[in-house]
């Protein structure tokens, strides 16, 4: 049984075509990122630099010396879903990622939820990437004024939109873009993690000294301590699925696309491991606790006194930028494929005619997200309790849809899952297992807000999923081709039924 995969399923069952010849508005432009290009968009979809310093503090105030634990005890799972989304990325290259196949896999009605979820959150994630990259800017430029509220989301507003018409002029103006910012963050990251190394093995270090225990379990024992540090954890990686929703735009998607989630995820891992490890030891709690949203500036001046501070500043303010393109991408590409099913107003399933990008759907969430950042202001409160309650409630919508996902590869190649030790592990058992850890952490964490009176945390985090089944009530019988279920069909070499001379040792067809 073989299968097309230079096509998504879903637009052939309603591809728009011009009928006088014209190209089709509902497809993408083909082999608009390449395989490296890939793997920089994964790794600038979890923006590391961004995230060590945006949520190291509130990683080590929910696991204290169990953070570097809550890291690698997060990470392994999440290396499972990433498998998981190269496995059923083989099968189904779909913009859409998790919201076409959980819907073949499992059930529609998951799959249109699934992608709800990346919607918000991604929405969500407008405010808390904005903010930091209005706060370094402002850092950089005016250092008395980086607790202006104001200021800091007006300047944070315009990067949004300087990245938004990246986004919008066309996958590979995208492209080019990431190289230069995240090559650039990566790189300073790289020389101060070897920096850092050296500081700490000198002994001049004003933090504990690094035990092994603190990969261990031992530290992460107490009232709901696991749960939150694994949300906030959970949030560090999140971001290198990016990879997956530009598959139809990626050369060689159906492999390459799902391949870079996985070295993304692995790069960030290492990162994210040595920048907490070494902020720990480095620097004292209290200064860790009381520099929350500047901590690598801290960390910098630390090991590199003078311009240490300023040269991480630049990384992060990159890393920010950068990750508000690539979340643009995904919640656009998710919603230019509903649209292109017809699960939500058919106009987001549209492309502008020059620039190949789903263009309608670029400009509301722009929209929708300045409306965010006004009503941050309005709503009052500093940025930390901002990027506190976004953090927490991304962390449960992230823990919904790849929890869906891991289910649905372990569906879809149940057949198949005995052939080889391989299939076994690498399809069956470390998705299953990351999809267990998401699932649980996505129930903890809402009944751990439910204990706490967090309920900011969980109208966001939970009510704003369920505010999915409005349009997928409204659009149900106009998307009959989305709702009438459609199994995956399995890659050629690892389908039961294919015929039996399939050699799966062949590169040519992994």
């Amino acid at each position: 049984m073989t299968q097309d995969n230079s096509r998504p399923d879903s637009v052939a069952l309603d591809n728009g075509a011009d009928p006088r010849g014209g190209e089709d508005k509902h497809v993408l432009q083909a082999d608009g990122v390449s395989a490296a290009g890939s793997i920089v968009m994964a790794v600038a979809g979890s923006a590391p630099a961004y995230s060590i310093a945006a949520t190291t503090a509130t990683l080590v105030g929910a696991a204290a010396l169990g953070a570097p634990a809550a890291l690698l005890w997060c990470g392994i799972p999440m290396l499972g879903i990433a498998w998981a989304f190269l496995y059923l990325g083989r099968a189904d290259v779909n913009a859409g990622a998790s919201y076409s196949w959980v819907a073949r896999a499992l059930h529609p009605i998951l799959g249109f939820l699934s992608g709800w979820a990346l919607v918000i959150s991604a929405t969500i994630f407008m405010v808390a990437g904005a903010l930091p990259a209005g706060a370094m800017t402002v850092t950089l430029f005016a250092p008395d004024q980086a607790n202006n509220t104001l200021l800091v989301t007006g300047v944070g507003s315009i990067w949004f939109l300087v990245m938004a018409a990246c986004v919008l002029f066309g996958v590979h103006v995208t492209a080019r873009a990431q190289w230069i910012m995240s090559l650039i963050e990566v790189g300073i990251l790289v020389l101060f993690a070897v920096l850092m190394i050296v500081h700490a093995s000198s002994g001049a270090h004003a933090g504990p000294s690094f035990s092994w225990d603190w990969l261990g379990f031992s530290h992460l024992t107490g009232a709901g301590v696991f749960v939150s540090a694994a949300l906030v954890a959970a949030f560090y990686y999140w971001g290198w699925d990016v990879s997956s929703n530009l598959n139809e735009e990626t050369k060689d998607g159906h492999k390459n696309a799902g391949s870079a989630g996985i070295i993304g995820v692995v790069i960030v891992f290492l990162l994210f491991e040595i920048f907490t490890i070494a902020t720990m030891v480095i620097l004292p709690a209290k200064t860790i606790e009381h520099n929350s949203a500047n901590v690598l500036s801290v960390l910098g001046d630390a090991v590199w006194p003078g311009i240490g501070g300023k040269i991480l500043v630049i990384a992060v303010a990159l890393s920010t930028i950068a990750t508000l393109e690539t979340t643009l991408i995904q919640v656009t590409r998710t919603l230019f494929s509903m649209g292109r099913d017809n699960t939500i107003p058919k106009i987001f399933g549209t492309l502008h005619p020059r620039w190949r990008t789903p263009a309608f759907a670029t400009l509301i969430v722009v929209g929708v997200s300045i409306l965010l950042f006004i009503g941050s202001n309005l709503v009052g409160g500093s940025i930390g309790d901002i990027m506190t309650n976004a953090i927490a409630s991304i962390g449960i919508q992230i823990a919904f849809y790849y929890t869906l996902a891991g289910v649905a590869v372990v569906v879809a190649y149940r057949r198949v899952l005995l052939k080889s030790a391989k299939n076994f592990i690498l399809i069956g058992l470390w998705p299953a297992v990351g999809a267990v850890f998401m699932g649980y952490i996505f129930v903890a964490g809402i009944w751990q807000n439910f204990a706490s009176a967090a309920w900011i945390v969980n109208i966001l985090g939970v009510g704003l999923i369920v505010v999915g089944i409005v349009p997928l009530l409204l659009f149900y019988r106009k998307a009959k081709g989305y709702y009438t279920r459609r199994p995956l069909e399995l890659p050629a070499e690892l389908d039961a039924k294919a015929p039996a001379n399939i050699d799966d040792r062949d590169p040519a067809k992994l």
